[in-house]
């Protein structure tokens, strides 16, 4: 409930940005000096209602904490996750004041968004650990894949700030009259679709080693294809609003996708541990030369043969 509310937040807050609305409130925590709640204009509605939505992702978080400390046996891991979510939503409580306070600078709307994917990432690892049955983990894909794997998730948060820049550079920055980072949007943007590109390499790369480990693809064939799926979405809407003008709509569909290609990307880092066993991952697959490298089922067929 927690990480749905979360990613909804993203997007509700990003519709306030697309709309011109970022100053429909322009103070804090009243939405004007005469006011808490305003809903006399379109643009003071739409950022009253984003900010009554935080009302529910508090009570989500809430519920999150509650679950973590009734749950039998109580796990310090997931308690922690759980108020770290508490964390995060006040940090960004604060930071929306200093947003709207210092007028959308675009520096500030950066940070609101970043935080958020801070946010989301405790949230599906919070998620994910909950469905194991015990706080002990231990690899269960190969350390060069791992290592590959945490390429991947570090080209694409180069990918996300990236993107935040393009947006503090363009024309949907919350008010009209807000202050825009002064890169030019065009070079800026090219620069964001190099990093895609480069990130995407990275995956194809990911697959090709894949195809010789037969354990480790197992293990990563589900947020491997759903990072795929959603990346091939995620570039034909950014090549879409780059050459038609960045419309207000296909703006608020990148960043929906953004944020689910982030969530793809740690549930990926995620999966690659389990429940401690006593058997590891099959590291004879991260030893072979990845220009030859042969599944390890297969060197253990042999291996059996001469015996």
């Amino acid at each position: 409930m927690a990480l749905a509310l979360l990613a909804i937040i993203v997007v509700s807050g990003a519709g306030v940005r697309l709309t011109g609305s970022g100053l429909g409130c322009d103070d804090w925590p009243n939405c004007n000096n005469e006011r808490l709640i305003d809903v006399s204009s379109k643009h003071a509605a739409i950022e009253q209602v984003n900010r009554l939505f935080t009302g529910l992702v508090a009570v989500g978080v809430v519920l999150a904490v509650l679950g973590s400390v009734l749950r039998t046996p109580r796990r310090r891991d997931l308690t922690l996750l759980s108020w770290g979510l508490i964390a995060g939503v006040i940090g960004q409580v604060v930071l929306g004041g200093i947003t709207v306070l210092v007028d959308l600078h675009p520096a500030a709307v950066q940070g609101h968004f970043l935080l958020s994917m801070v946010l989301i990432a405790n949230a599906v690892v919070l998620v994910y650990r909950a469905g194991l049955p015990v706080r002990e983990r231990s690899p269960r894909v190969s350390l060069p894949i791992r290592r590959h794997v945490w390429a991947v998730a570090v080209a694409s948060g180069v990918v996300i700030v990236l993107g935040t820049v393009v947006t503090g550079s363009g024309p949907h920055a919350g008010d009209e009259d807000a202050r825009r980072f002064g890169f030019d949007i065009h070079d800026v943007a090219q620069i964001h679709s190099l990093s895609v590109w480069v990130t995407v390499a990275i995956v194809a790369a990911l697959m090709y080693r894949l195809r010789t480990r037969r354990h480790d693809r197992e293990v990563l064939d589900g947020p491997v294809m759903g990072w795929l799926c959603i990346a091939v979405l995620q570039g034909g809407v950014g090549y879409l609003q780059y050459f038609t003008d960045i419309p207000a709509a296909l703006v608020a569909v990148h960043i929906a996708l953004a944020t689910a290609l982030w969530s793809v990307n740690v549930w990926m880092i995620e999966v690659m541990s389990g429940p401690a066993s006593g058997e590891g991952p099959d590291e004879l697959g991260g030893l072979v030369d990845d220009r030859g490298e042969e599944p390890a089922h297969v060197v253990d067929e042999v291996a059996e043969g001469a015996r």
